[in-house]
């Protein structure tokens, strides 16, 4: 999947999180396994939160997303960001 292909942006769903998560790790090269020892997290952990597992620990969950260099924006729904023009149009 080509860095293109990934939707970044409003995410409703731990599916869809999990998703976006597993196509960023993969256009990055990184394996479950580096993820893992990067983070200090289970590979175990890794699988379930990127097929979607509902009941995923939001810390840890935060983690992933920082080893990644992922980050997570609260906002009231539709509205846009200063620096994320595109977001009221997800």
């Amino acid at each position: 999947m080509a860095q293109d292909d990934i939707s970044y942006g409003t995410v409703q769903t731990t599916k869809e999180l999990g998703r976006l998560v597993r196509a960023h790790r993969k256009q990055r090269g990184l394996t479950l396994e580096t993820v893992s020892g990067l983070g200090n997290l289970s590979m175990r952990f890794l699988s379930e939160f990127e097929r979607g597992k509902e009941t995923a620990e939001i810390g840890k969950v935060l983690k992933v997303l920082r080893t990644l260099g992922l980050e997570v924006i609260v906002r009231p729904r539709g509205q846009a960001s200063a620096d994320d023009p595109e977001a009221s149009a997800s």
